[in-house]
């Protein structure tokens, strides 16, 4: 039999030799190089050589038949892209905890959120305008929009208020307004750093709104805006620091508001949208004068303006000389002056108690009374 099968080998190589070359297939190869390594006897085919080949080319073909269902089974398969870089699961315990850390960071960003939610500034630092001619200035601008449209006399900044805005902030009870006066007395050192001793001037031209809903004065280009800014963030990162909310996510503008449209809500029912740029045209490019920082003043939005008009003042600091003919105790004496005022109400009210409770009805002791009225009186006019 094998002597047989190899005649017909040998037949099929030499029909194989006359036709045209075709591909063989791996297993024909694999049999024709076992064929030729080693010849036995003529005619004849190791019949273990014959074996080794055919069983060479089975596996070779289960092999590339079953390429890619092996990889399926093999354990990379399913190997997860956390394990690829390093993470990997952590045991039931630390699960645990890092769930109950992660709830812990959620209810802070909670907590942060709300507290950003339920920002609402009510107190600003103010660099007053003192300047007359700047007031006056913008006096003449507001009755010339106000010969336009009479309306809008509602809308106008009272000359008392004039100001620039140098922060906002949130100051919810005295405690946070003492904090935000200590801020205010520990920024003044870092803006004479700024300032290097020398003087900030802030020069005052033309007209701007925002968004045709506020008018305002604005300040004239220059290095002294690069200066202000600096300023404004030093203070926004002093009061941060103290932990009071403080500054706006919008960019730092400084100017100085002369009329809003939210101050007569009345005025959208009759018409008035906006702030026409007719009304203002001709102080497009007006120079208003200039202002230079001499005082910062931590002021209060909600609480009843002064009598010359400007904010309800906490505290305020001096910047630079004092060349204004201020006394050299004037920067204590206004940090102090609600003390001081607080503490004189309070000493009044004790004596008034105390004459009260010794008074007793009789001749004498009217006449003591009389005596100590007098002795008061020529100390009030002393005082005098």
């Amino acid at each position: 039999m094998l002597r047989f099968a190899g005649l017909r080998a040998s037949a099929g190589l030499a029909s194989a030799a006359s036709a045209p070359a075709a591909p063989r297939p791996p297993g024909l190869r694999l049999f024709l190089r076992a064929a030729t390594m080693e010849r036995p006897a003529a005619g004849e085919i190791n019949s273990n050589q014959c074996e080794s080949v055919l069983r060479e080319e089975k596996v070779s073909g289960e092999l590339k038949a079953s390429t890619v269902d092996s990889l399926t089974d093999m354990p990379f398969a399913t190997v997860d892209i956390r394990d690829d870089c390093g993470i990997t699961d952590v045991p039931q315990m630390n699960s645990k905890r890092s769930k109950e850390k992660e709830g812990i960071k959620n209810d802070h960003i909670k907590k942060r959120k709300k507290a950003l939610k339920d920002y609402q500034p009510n107190y600003f630092l103010s660099v007053p305008i003192t300047n007359k001619k700047i007031t006056a200035g913008i006096k003449v601008l507001q009755n010339a929009i106000l010969q336009q449209d009479k309306r809008l006399a509602k809308a106008m900044v009272g000359d008392g208020s004039f100001h620039i805005t140098l922060l906002v902030m949130q100051l919810l009870n005295e405690d946070e307004v003492n904090i935000g006066t200590d801020a205010l007395l520990e920024l003044k050192p870092f803006i004479e750093e700024i300032l290097q001793g020398k003087h900030l001037t802030l020069p005052f031209q033309g007209i701007d709104t925002f968004q045709s809903q506020v008018g305002f004065v604005k300040l004239a280009d220059g290095d002294h805006i690069n200066t202000l800014t600096e300023i404004a963030e030093t203070a926004k990162r002093t009061f941060q620091e103290k932990g009071i909310l403080a500054g706006e996510n919008r960019l730092f503008k400084p100017h100085l508001t002369f009329m809003k449209l939210s101050k007569a809500p009345m005025l959208r029912k009759k018409g008035v949208k906006k702030i026409a740029p007719e009304l203002y045209e001709q102080f497009i490019n007006h120079r208003f004068g200039e202002e230079i920082l001499y005082q910062i003043d931590l002021c209060s939005m909600l609480k009843k303006k002064q009598s010359n008009g400007y904010y309800h003042c906490e505290a305020s600091i001096v910047i630079g000389e004092k060349d204004r003919g201020e006394p050299e105790d004037a920067e204590l004496v206004r940090l102090s002056k609600r003390l001081v005022e607080n503490a004189v109400l309070k000493a009044v009210q004790q004596y008034l108690e105390e004459t009260q409770n010794k008074k007793q009805p009789g001749e004498g002791n009217s006449t003591k009374a009389e005596e100590a009225n007098q002795n008061g009186k020529g100390s009030d006019s002393n005082r005098k």
